[in-house]
C-alpha cells in the first residue's frame, strides 16, 4: 500500500430524520463514519473539521440530506474524510455566464427601435385583456357554490352533538 486510495462519494443522510430531533447531527456524523468503514474496509476513520462544520452548519436538528465527500485511505491505515470541492462549482459558473450574455442584447435593441412602434402594440394588448375581464363575471357565479360547502360543515357538527348526548347516557 505505497499509494493512497482516494474516492469521491455522495452520502445519503436521509435516514437521519428517523432519529430524534436533538440527536440528528450526531447521528449524521456516525452515519458518515459507518459509510466510510463499509466502503473503504477499515476501522480507523478521521473526519476533517470542514465536514463536521458542514454537517453542523444548520444546527443539531437539521443536518443536510446529502453530503459529497472525498475519502482517502492513507499509508498509516486510517481513512480521512474531507469535503469534496470538485467539478460542481465550475458547472454553476458556466450557467451563470450564459444568461448574462443573453440579457444585455435584448435590452439594447428595444431602446433603439420600438420607441414609436412599442406604443401601439401595448394599446392593443390591454383591449384584448379587457374582454376576458368581462368573461370573468360568470366565474363569480361559482362563489355561491362555495357558500354551500359551509352548510355541509354545519351538518357534521349537528351529528357530533347527538353523539355527545349518547355518551352522557352511558
Amino acid at each position: 500500500m505505497s499509494q493512497e486510495v482516494e474516492r469521491v462519494y455522495t452520502i445519503n443522510l436521509g435516514k437521519v430524520l428517523l432519529s430524534p430531533d436533538n440527536q440528528r447531527a450526531k447521528r449524521a456524523i456516525n452515519m458518515v463514519k459507518e459509510f466510510a468503514r463499509h466502503h473503504m474496509k477499515t476501522e480507523q476513520v478521521k473526519i476533517e473539521e470542514d465536514v463536521s462544520h458542514l454537517l453542523w452548519s444548520r444546527g443539531i436538528k437539521h443536518p443536510p440530506r446529502k453530503i459529497r465527500v472525498r475519502m482517502t485511505k492513507t499509508d498509516d491505515g486510517y481513512v480521512l474524510i474531507s469535503k469534496y470541492e470538485g467539478e460542481e462549482p465550475i458547472g454553476k459558473e458556466e450557467k451563470k455566464v450564459e444568461p448574462e450574455n443573453v440579457k444585455p442584447e435584448p435590452i439594447s435593441e428595444p431602446e433603439a427601435k420600438p420607441e414609436s412602434e412599442a406604443k401601439p402594440e401595448p394599446e392593443a394588448e390591454p383591449a384584448a385583456k379587457s374582454k376576458p375581464a368581462a368573461k370573468s363575471k360568470p366565474a363569480a357565479k361559482s362563489k355561491p357554490a362555495a357558500k354551500s360547502k359551509p352548510a355541509a360543515k354545519s351538518k357534521p357538527a349537528a351529528k357530533s352533538k347527538p353523539a355527545a348526548k349518547s355518551k352522557s347516557k352511558n
